[in-house]
């Protein structure tokens, strides 16, 4: 072999050496080459026109419309219904303490022989009975972000309420020094959310920080004018209370209320849930440490897509969980959190 032969070799082993290395060294430095893939979505064209064929109904069923929260729901529960060829129907009582009116609108519903219910419990147990009915019409069931005392919905699409107040309980030890006097207003001791999200943040609290005292837990039924009052009396009647837990939208904006009213912004650390627009200015203005947020948008979407998964014949988890985050002044804006956010 000639000299030129030679060297013509070992330059085309050295050039084809770097381009390897180069190519190791883009997928170890280029996170979306080892990332997986996002699921490709439920209702595919073929999908959405077998169920508009069908004419399918499915009416959701919601624990309340006032709060922002529930607007946001309603809006993925749309896009789900518009992504997967089907009609919904959106309503909730007035209020979150209108169990009565709840179980009359379930009542309605049922009565128009819809394909699947799609339904929040204000009572996990009030409504079991019209749901039994349900069952024994062949109607699957689907809950969302508060689930009954019942198997019979095939999935509940939810946060997971207990973990989320406990992570609460641990932003509001690790705020207050781990010691001192701290009160919880939630929404109601009858569903699911107000009873986890309590449970959650009490059992931690009683588990990890024995130098921090609940001092008071009172249930606005989600009202912000009612739980201002309580919050107020909560707080007068505790002047050392150094921190304060709201437990939805409506309580949170009760205890905001309260603080600022009594001129104690600075002095209670006030830990939130769920968002809307004065808890985010509250936030951003400090009065407010952080809250946690869940995927309003994703539980709406998620159970209606479930719904028609049920109707397709196909087997469900018992349970969907939707997700949740803390957030602060300094994540509020992050590409993670902004998206979850609704005012």
């Amino acid at each position: 072999m000639n000299a030129k032969k030679l060297l013509t070799i070992i330059l085309a082993l050295a050039l084809t050496s770097l381009l390897l290395g180069a190519t190791v060294y883009a997928q170890e430095a280029t996170p979306e080459a080892t990332a997986e893939p996002a699921p490709p979505p439920y209702c595919t064209e073929e999908i959405k026109a077998e169920m508009a064929a069908q004419d399918i109904y499915i009416p959701v069923i919601s624990k309340g419309f006032q709060h922002q929260f529930w607007q946001a729901v309603k809006a993925g529960a749309e896009k789900a219904a518009e992504d997967c060829g089907v009609t919904i129907t959106f309503e909730g009582p007035e209020t979150e303490a209108m169990v009565d009116k709840q179980i009359e609108m379930l009542q309605t519903a049922l009565d128009k022989k819809p394909a699947a219910l799609v339904f929040a419990a204000l009572d996990s147990k009030a409504a079991i009975p019209l749901l039994e009915d349900a069952q024994k019409a062949g109607i699957p069931v689907i809950a969302f972000d508060s689930g009954v005392d019942s198997d019979i919905p095939l999935t509940t699409a939810a946060t997971d309420n207990v973990a989320a107040a406990a992570l609460a309980a641990d932003k509001m030890a690790e705020l207050i020094g781990g010691a001192g006097e701290v009160a919880i207003i939630a929404h109601d001791q009858t569903s699911r959310t107000g009873i986890d999200r309590v449970a959650g943040f009490t059992d931690r609290i009683a588990e990890e920080y024995p130098d921090i005292t609940i001092v008071d837990t009172q249930y606005g039924a989600g009202d912000q004018l009612r739980s201002t009052d309580l919050a107020k009396a909560i707080i007068l009647a505790h002047p050392n209370l150094k921190g304060f837990f709201g437990a939805n939208e409506g309580s949170i904006i009760g205890v905001l209320n309260a603080v600022t009213e009594l001129g104690k912004e600075g002095e209670i650390v006030v830990i939130g849930y769920d968002s809307g627009k004065q808890q985010i200015d509250a936030i951003i203005s400090g009065v407010e440490a952080g809250a946690i947020t869940q995927d309003p948008i994703g539980i709406g979407y998620k159970s209606v897509e479930a719904a028609v998964k049920a109707l397709r014949g196909e087997e469900l988890d018992p349970t969907i969980d939707t997700g949740f985050h803390w957030f602060d002044a300094s994540t509020i804006d992050s590409e993670v959190i902004a998206p979850l956010l609704y005012e």
